[in-house]
């Protein structure tokens, strides 16, 4: 790699031709990307791919004229300190708000470029242009502003928030609330039971563990066989599985961890705190992102709680 201040004007030129060609690009992934679920916004992305273009024109017009008709290739990865651009073309996904603020961060990455270019640049032709570039691409901001106003009135934009909501419910919350209610409530029976049976604490550590790891590959497995998304909007089959085996693990180990502390006494004690701050934090996502009303989702949690809780007792106190 090099340091930008090692490159010659020509070579300044050749870097932002590629880089315009590069981000108009991008912007036409993601606008193909949004078309269907996010019409409003990929037109904005279209309209700024095409400013992109006319700024790529006007720099191989200025080449043609300085430095004649071969470009060399001289990508972003080439030069030391900037940041490499995403493959929009690889995201499961693309969240309406991420590749907003890709985009801010993609103007105000080129806007200081050609700050810099500018300052280096000792040609005046080559001087003015880039100068201008950099007014045009400070200008980028308002235009997408101007842009927004035009294609997405206020209704658009709603609908669009309220759609990326429903769709980070679709792909994170919904499956990751039921890892945690199964790993939470699942798990509570064989535990307690190896607790009352065995009386040994290191025991039950030993099947929590067990019920918690094995609850968490089965769920994962289960969520992301169940549908691939491709009809139900519901993302990509790996990030829910993933989202849900986690999340099962983590709310099984939650009153699997307490059965270290040596005392059988203090780690039943420990343990039916850390449920009854794991059942609680189920009911609150509950309310808060499904619109179940506060105390009907505590007594639905809590009954599926108390009712496993009541078996595992059960059977380890037989």
């Amino acid at each position: 790699m090099r340091d930008f201040s090692e490159l010659s004007e020509r070579e300044i030129l050749a870097f932002a031709i590629g880089n315009e060609e590069e981000d108009g690009r991008i912007y036409l992934d993601i606008a193909e990307r949004l078309r269907d679920d996010y019409p409003g916004t990929a037109k904005i992305f279209v309209e700024m791919a095409e400013e992109e273009n006319e700024h790529r024109r006007e720099l191989l017009e200025l080449y043609r004229e300085k430095f004649g008709e071969h470009i060399p290739l001289i990508r972003r990865q080439d030069v030391r300190g900037f940041i490499t651009r995403p493959s929009v073309w690889q995201f499961p996904k693309p969240n309406i708000n991420d590749v907003r603020k890709l985009a801010e961060s993609m103007e105000q990455e080129t806007q200081r470029f050609y700050r810099n270019a500018a300052a280096r640049a000792t040609d005046v032709s080559i001087r003015k242009l880039l100068g201008d570039l950099a007014q045009a691409e400070a200008a980028h901001e308002h235009k997408a502003d101007t842009l927004s106003e035009e294609n997405l009135p206020a209704d658009v934009r709603s609908a669009e928030d309220q759609h990326a909501r429903q769709q980070f419910m679709l792909q994170y919350i919904q499956p990751g609330l039921v890892g945690l209610m199964d790993g939470s409530v699942s798990t509570l029976a064989p535990i307690f039971a190896a607790a009352f049976s065995t009386h040994d604490t290191f025991a039950a550590f030993l099947v929590g563990a067990a019920a918690s790891l094995g609850a968490g590959i089965s769920m994962g497995f289960a969520e992301a066989l169940s549908d691939d998304g491709s009809l139900t909007g519901r993302g990509t089959p790996y990030v829910r599985g993933i989202v849900t085996g986690l999340m099962t693990t983590l709310g099984g180990l939650g009153h699997t961890l307490p059965f270290l502390i040596p005392s059988l006494h203090l780690a039943l004690i420990v343990a039916i705190i850390v449920v009854t701050v794991e059942l609680a934090a189920i009911s609150w996502i509950r309310w808060r992102f499904m619109d179940t009303s506060p105390i009907r989702a505590t007594l639905q949690v809590a009954l599926g709680g108390v009712l496993v809780f009541a078996t595992g007792v059960l059977i380890g106190a037989g």
